[in-house]
């Protein structure tokens, strides 16, 4: 594929042809990543990136991810498309999710949350669900972090600009690295609200 696409460019710049965006997007996550790797230094133009008929989420989600992911991570692209058998309003959010993942697009809050574990004594999945359906469409760089319990939780929520780390009746509350307060669990979702209200 490497071989074919500099053939195809050298003729282009035969003719003196130079407005070229190369794309070498195969089904393959593996053959993907390569190809870009290999031709990534042998031609100034810009690359496009994509894993190419990734099919329906959740699988296409994962390919499109690792593929994408890992050259933008080696500083390989400068444009990116999924390929999502269905919506293509999925494509777009996932495209952002990549670019966001690796901070590379940063114009909405990013969200982190916790796996529940046998630790976690608040209904986090309810909270989270919650919180995150009424922050998703807020335009701030900020990060939010809900964590399910007061092991691992206040090192992730004190490291973002507002986190809770839950306990067993409700949780801590972190702004930008300090303990603002203690919430109880019914509390939560709407005091989370509130502090987020405050960076707007």
């Amino acid at each position: 594929m490497v071989k074919s696409t500099l053939r195809t460019v050298r003729l282009l710049e035969k003719e003196n042809f130079l407005d070229i965006v190369v794309s070498l997007k195969a089904a393959d996550v593996l053959t993907t990543i390569l190809s870009y790797e290999l031709i990534s230094d042998k031609i100034p133009y810009p690359l496009h990136l994509g894993v190419t008929a990734a099919g329906p989420s959740p699988q296409g989600i994962i390919k499109s991810s690792i593929g994408i992911g890992t050259l933008l991570a080696q500083g390989i692209g400068d444009t990116i498309r999924v390929s999502l058998t269905g919506d293509p309003v999925e494509e777009v959010k996932a495209g952002y999710g990549i670019l966001e993942s690796l901070d590379l697009y940063k114009d909405k809050a990013i969200f982190i949350s916790c796996p529940t574990c046998g630790r976690c004594q608040v209904d986090l999945k309810s909270i989270v669900q919650k919180v995150q359906s009424r922050v998703e469409r807020i335009k701030i760089p900020l990060t939010i972090a809900v964590m399910g319990c007061e092991v691992n939780g206040p090192g992730e929520a004190r490291q973002a600009d507002i986190g809770i780390a839950c306990t067993k009746k409700g949780g801590v509350l972190f702004k930008r690295g300090k303990v603002i307060k203690k919430v109880e669990e019914k509390d939560i979702v709407k005091t989370l609200l509130e502090e987020v209200e405050k960076f707007k």
